[in-house]
């Protein structure tokens, strides 16, 4: 069934993830002198720890169709940013700071994985 009861939380999410994204991503930046993107870094890992918490939660029973509509695709899917990601890293090799763009790809690989897995754990054992 793809009718409003379910694309609505995935809007209302999304509307919140996104403009969230944009925000954290500015005051992030900022703090940082710095060409490594730890913006996007930072809410593609907080991003990941959500979606691996709310797993958790939705295995447990414990979230049903709705709340993973609305957090998982809606506000985590607007959140976080692969195209962001890749565009940053070709842009930081071509620049020629190659050893920034492999360190991206690396520690975003590990962190988001990471993120997940620790989301995961974590309502697994609230929830068990």
């Amino acid at each position: 069934m793809n009718g409003p009861q379910n694309w609505l939380p995935v809007l209302l999410g999304g509307a919140a993830g996104a403009p969230l994204r944009y925000l954290a991503d500015r005051a992030v930046q900022a703090r940082h002198d710095t060409v490594f993107p730890w913006g996007t870094f930072i809410v593609n890992v907080v991003g990941s720890l959500i979606l691996g918490l709310l797993t958790g939660a939705a295995l447990s029973g414990a979230v049903g169709t709705d709340v993973r509509l609305l957090l998982g695709t809606g506000f985590c899917g607007a959140l976080t940013t692969y195209s962001t990601f890749s565009y940053e890293t070709l842009r930081l090799a071509e620049t020629g700071a190659v050893l920034f763009a492999v360190a991206n790809v690396v520690a975003s690989v590990v962190a988001g994985l990471g993120a997940v897995f620790l989301g995961l754990a974590l309502a697994q054992a609230i929830l068990a």
